[in-house]
């Protein structure tokens, strides 16, 4: 295929995500986005990663599997249809890749959806740890040789209330299956602690995805999705890493979030925690 996309703006992996967003449904090549970014295939699958954190390819498929969770909330298209109008030849393989990365099948998608039933297992209630995690303090995890990430999430100004999930990943995606997830109640101007216990030791990526209510009279009628989060967090058995996470407005390069999330319907009047329990203050600390 040639000629797919028409080259616009200046820089290279932003047009390149453009063309892909632009013609996910179709049979795209590395080269054929490349030639979208007017570079090498080489020197364009490196450049791609590294502003991105992800190959060209898996971006591709991640666009498919949110355009078509996006198809399934808005139409009544059925879920052949759907596979076939984001690029998949077949529906089993549709299906299985839509499972693993969102973590439940297309049709439950669907039906949770409509139902307004529960999101991704692991997450506890507004402001609390996965169930069975105990009290935000206790010990750094709840599993044999895993750790904890702690830490503040803040939002950026001009905002109101924010209903946040933030997880610990094994890449750069925000997919099934996350190592541990909460959602938490962020007050506008001023952060919420978080915890992740029973990570397993490694590095991990934080990532947080949220919604927030505008300023003003009302609210509610100006809500943005934010995002944010910090690669490479190095998990150790036993020990908290801490880690702030500063959310912000999703970015061009940003993959999509494939992940099924909970309801993220920001509370008018939430409890931000007067502080960080002691254990999330270690000597050694990152933020994003």
């Amino acid at each position: 295929m040639r000629d797919v996309c028409e080259a616009r703006g200046d820089d290279p992996v932003e047009r390149a995500v453009a063309c892909i967003r632009e013609r996910y449904g179709d049979p795209l090549s590395l080269t054929d986005i490349a030639e979208s970014a007017m570079l090498s295939r080489f020197h364009f699958a490196r450049l791609f990663k590294d502003t991105t954190g992800i190959t060209p390819g898996r971006f591709l498929a991640a666009v498919r599997l949110h355009q078509a969770k996006r198809l399934l909330l808005s139409t009544s298209l059925n879920v052949a249809d759907i596979a076939a109008s984001v690029g998949y030849s077949s529906l089993g393989s549709f299906t299985t890749s839509f499972t693993a990365g969102v973590g439940v099948s297309p049709g439950r998608f669907r039906r949770l959806s409509r139902t307004g039933g529960p999101g991704p297992a692991g997450t506890g209630p507004s402001g609390s740890g996965p169930p069975g995690s105990g009290p935000a303090g206790t010990g750094p995890g709840t599993r044999a040789g895993a750790g904890a990430v702690a830490g503040t999430i803040s939002l950026p100004d001009g905002h109101g209330n924010a209903r946040v999930y933030v997880g610990a990943f094994p890449t750069p995606l925000v997919q099934h299956p996350a190592a541990a997830g909460v959602v938490v109640d962020v007050p506008s101007g001023r952060p919420s602690c978080y915890r992740l216990p029973g990570v397993p030791a490694g590095t991990w990526y934080v990532h947080a995805v949220a919604v927030a209510d505008g300023v003003g009279p009302d609210p509610r009628a100006h809500r943005t999705s934010l995002v944010g989060g910090h690669g490479s967090v190095a998990v150790g058995a036993g020990s908290v890493t801490s880690t702030a996470v500063r959310l912000r407005r999703d970015r061009p390069a940003d993959p999509p979030v494939l992940l099924a999330l909970p309801d993220l319907e920001p509370s008018r009047t939430p409890l931000a925690p007067a502080g960080c329990p002691a254990s999330t203050l270690p000597s050694a600390a990152v933020s994003a």
